[in-house]
Formats: structure tokens, C-alpha cells, sequence
């Protein structure tokens, strides 16, 4: 395998575009990622596109084929990677193999949804179809309870409590009044969330993360050729994958989810790092117990101690792992097939030094942690600057 690098990085606001639509926010991305490549799209061999549930959201398929017209790219191969929440991270995950492999030299990969065209509960149940639609979905179970009850599990077993939660969402949207690409640029208190409205016993409100629009895109090469596109090449050192039950009732646990741990494990041994080693983390919190356990299962913190290392702020900028520096899901939106190239570009601002306002000092190695479902998929990568 030839070593992977990102030389190119773009996204659009995240939040509400009433004027936008999806191919709009698409090219939007892309050309920003090829504009900060340095590159025109005639360079481009391949593209990997991730989106949950186009269809069902605007009744549009064949994304790939629609999008590689509309961005000017064709004939070269656009691929469609769909993985629920995870689908952005999993077409990442493409796009390295497919330059890896050396089958391919240039390959943009990006992620989009829109998803505020429709109402609350039609959105919900769309993304429902992300777990045992049979199981959970038909009975009820959308994921706010599901992951209600991961929490009420946390809270039994370790003590977790209500606050503990609300300080994640406190600490990421104060990352997110930092980022200007955030759909919620406002600090909260935990008093905030706490008076919140209940969405799903202990969950409330600003537990949750938003339905967002939004698309993402980065460029990607051969490391060894990197330095004729960038001064800045970021280097991606591991991505791995995992997967585990769909329904939450089949799994060996409700306090943590396996394929992170084992597509953590995977990643690190694959950069030859510990959790020691990585300087700060982008996680997939769509509820603060999501971040909670993420940071458990990944080794940052021992099971148990996510919650207390939240309130005590270290997962802070400037504390022991800086978190969701973007703001995360929580604040920053989660326009679900976007979220995995978001969190890649975050990694990318903080190796170059350019995340702006929130930068973690002497930042040389970043990790990201995408979810599809309550858990089913999970995928990891691990990025370095010189």
C-alpha cells in the first residue's frame, strides 16, 4: 500500500440552506477542496460521495452520476458509500484504498445531506432506518431512546450523572462559537441543558445533536507526491473499520460499543500509537453519552471515568484530549453523510495550525471516531503533520 495524504480540504456552513440545494452544497464543497488542493478538476481520477438516505430526504438517487455532472467531473467514476451516519468516513475509508492500491492518484471523496426539507418526525424516522427498523424502528425505539437508554445504563453502572452529560454539550458548544462553519455559534451552561426540554429520559435538548445541512470534501494523493501539490500535506497513518449488531438488544453491552473499540484498536496498531499519542480527537457525539462512551472506548479514559473527565474538563482545548474542537456534532451540526469529511477536515485545519480560535497547541497527530446507527459501524482514522 502507498502512503495517503490530504492535500486538499473544503466544507460549507453548517445549519438551515433554504437557498441551497444538494447538488449546490456539493459543488460548493468540492470546489472549495480543490481550490485549497491548488488543483482544477481535470486532475481528478475518481470521487467517493457518502450519503445516508438521499433518497428518502429529496427523493434523489444515483448520487454519484448526478454529482460528477454537476461538479464538472465527468467521465471519471464517482462511487456512492452509504453507511448511515458513518457514510462520510466510510467513503474516506474508499478513497484511501483507492489511491493506496495505486488504482488511482487524485481522488476527491465527500460527504453530504439534506436533511431540513422535511419535518422533525419524518427526519427521525428516516434516520431510524439506521438501526433494526424491524426491532427498534417499528416498535418506537428512534435513536434519542435508544440512546437514552445507553445512558441510563452509563448512570446505573458508573455513577454517571445528568451533569456529566451536560458539560459535553457545554465544552463543544463552546468550541463551536469558535468555528464559523458551526450551526450553533453560542456557549451554553449546564443549567441550560438541564432545563431543557426532555426528548428521552435522561436526554434532553441540547443533549442532542441537530438536523443539519451541509457537505464536505477533501482531496487525497500518494504521500510521495503530495509535495508537488502542498507545502502542508497531512498524512493519514491508519483507518480501520468495524462493525457489530444493528439492533442494541443483541449486542454484549449498552456502556459502550464495540466496533469502536475494536476499529480503535485496529487504527492504533496500525499507526504503531497509543491513546497516549494522539494529541487531540474529533468524536461522534450525536448525544453527549455518544462522547462519553467514545472516549472510554478508544483508551482515553478508563470505563467509567468519561463522564468525571468531561466535568472536570479534560477533554477541553488545553486540557489532557482536546475534543471536538469543531464543535462536534452537538454544535457544530450533523448533516449525517458529511459528518465522517467534516471531522477529517477538522484534523486537517489542526495539523496545518489553521483552525482558527480553537487551535490545540503543538498539534502533530489527530484521530476521528464516526458512528453509523447506534453503533453498528464504527471507523477510525489517524492523521499526522510533518
Amino acid at each position: 500500500m502507498r502512503r495517503v495524504a490530504i492535500i486538499g480540504a473544503g466544507m460549507t456552513t453548517f445549519g438551515e440552506h433554504w437557498e441551497q440545494g444538494y447538488r449546490d452544497l456539493a459543488v460548493e464543497a468540492g470546489v472549495r477542496a480543490l481550490e485549497d488542493a491548488g488543483i482544477s478538476g481535470d486532475k481528478i481520477d475518481a470521487g467517493f460521495m457518502g450519503t445516508m438516505a438521499s433518497g428518502r430526504l429529496i427523493g434523489q438517487e444515483h448520487i454519484g452520476a448526478l454529482l460528477a455532472d454537476y461538479m464538472g467531473l465527468n467521465p471519471i467514476p464517482i462511487t456512492r458509500v452509504e453507511g448511515a451516519c458513518a457514510s462520510g468516513s466510510l467513503a474516506l475509508r474508499q478513497g484511501i484504498m483507492a489511491v493506496g492500491s495505486g488504482m488511482h492518484d487524485v481522488v476527491v471523496v465527500g460527504g453530504i445531506e439534506k436533511m431540513t426539507d422535511l419535518g422533525v418526525n419524518t427526519v427521525s424516522d428516516i434516520l431510524g432506518g439506521a438501526g433494526d427498523q424491524e426491532w427498534e424502528l417499528f416498535l418506537g425505539a428512534t435513536f434519542p431512546a435508544i440512546y437514552a437508554l445507553m445512558a441510563k445504563r452509563h448512570m446505573l453502572d458508573y455513577k454517571t450523572t445528568e451533569e456529566m452529560m451536560a458539560s459535553v454539550a457545554v465544552k463543544n458548544h463552546k468550541n463551536g462559537a469558535k468555528n464559523k462553519y458551526a450551526q450553533f455559534q453560542k456557549e451554553i451552561s449546564i443549567a441550560d441543558v438541564l432545563k431543557s426540554k426532555e426528548i428521552a429520559s435522561p436526554l434532553k435538548v441540547l443533549d442532542c445533536s441537530p438536523i443539519t445541512d451541509g457537505a464536505a470534501a477533501v482531496i487525497l494523493v500518494p504521500l510521495d507526491q503530495a509535495h508537488s501539490f502542498t507545502k502542508k500535506p497531512i498524512e493519514i497513518i491508519a483507518s480501520a473499520q468495524a462493525s457489530d449488531a444493528l439492533a442494541l438488544h443483541s449486542r454484549e453491552s449498552m456502556t459502550g460499543l464495540k466496533a469502536t473499540q475494536i476499529a480503535g484498536k485496529k487504527a492504533f496498531e496500525m499507526a504503531k500509537l497509543t491513546p497516549k499519542d494522539i494529541d487531540f480527537a474529533e468524536i461522534h457525539d450525536c448525544f453527549t453519552i455518544a462522547e462519553i462512551m467514545a472516549i472510554e472506548d478508544l483508551g482515553f479514559f478508563k470505563k467509567g471515568q468519561g463522564g468525571p473527565a468531561s466535568l472536570e474538563g479534560r477533554t477541553a482545548i488545553g486540557g489532557e484530549i482536546p475534543t471536538n474542537t469543531s464543535g462536534g456534532l452537538k454544535a457544530c451540526g450533523h448533516p449525517v453523510g458529511a459528518t465522517g469529511i467534516k471531522q477529517a477536515i477538522e484534523a486537517v485545519w489542526q495539523l496545518r495550525g489553521q483552525a482558527e480560535g480553537r487551535q490545540v497547541k503543538d498539534a502533530h497527530i489527530g484521530l476521528t471516531q464516526n458512528v453509523g446507527g447506534s453503533g453498528a459501524t464504527a471507523v477510525v482514522h489517524i492523521y499526522k503533520n510533518e
